[in-house]
């Protein structure tokens, strides 16, 4: 462990300004205004993000910001180390949650810079159960009746 002095005289421990930065690195925090709005959504590309072997979905959202660049590159810069990086938010109830970012853009518009996020969210529970009736349905056991026997080939 190491310590130093920064420029207002204070001694620094190296070691929690490490922790410090990397904890900064490694998030994009809401910090102030109404919960982000969450859209599905159905881009092809986007949906290619999900390739994994849990069953996620791939939403979207738009945050205004002052430094767009910076935060795409914070993205990138976790990206490029194999790392993942979140987005911290309030819920409508005031609880702080986090989604893992997939893909981020910032543009600018009229308004100021605008940062397009889209993440990485578990299926409600709503979601599975309205997925495991549909899959239900598609599968009758008529379907795998085999009465005749022809299908096979010698």
């Amino acid at each position: 462990m190491f310590y130093k002095k920064d420029t207002a005289g204070c001694q620094c421990c190296g070691i929690i300004s490490d922790l410090e930065k990397k904890t900064m690195d490694d998030k994009i925090t809401i910090i102030e205004g109404p919960p982000p709005v969450f859209e599905d959504t159905n881009d092809g590309w986007a949906i290619g993000l999900n390739e994994s072997p849990m069953l996620y979905d791939t939403i979207f959202t738009q945050v205004r910001t002052f430094n767009g660049p910076a935060l795409v590159e914070r993205c990138h810069h976790a990206w490029k180390k194999s790392s993942t990086i979140y987005l911290h938010y309030r819920n409508e109830m005031g609880v702080e949650e986090k989604a893992p970012i997939v893909a981020a853009r910032s543009v600018e518009t009229d308004d100021g810079q605008v940062l397009l996020l889209w993440l990485r969210q578990l299926p409600t529970f709503e979601d599975l159960q309205e997925f495991m009736e549909s899959s239900d349905d598609d599968y009758d056991d008529e379907d795998f009746d085999d009465d005749d026997g022809d299908d096979f080939v010698e």
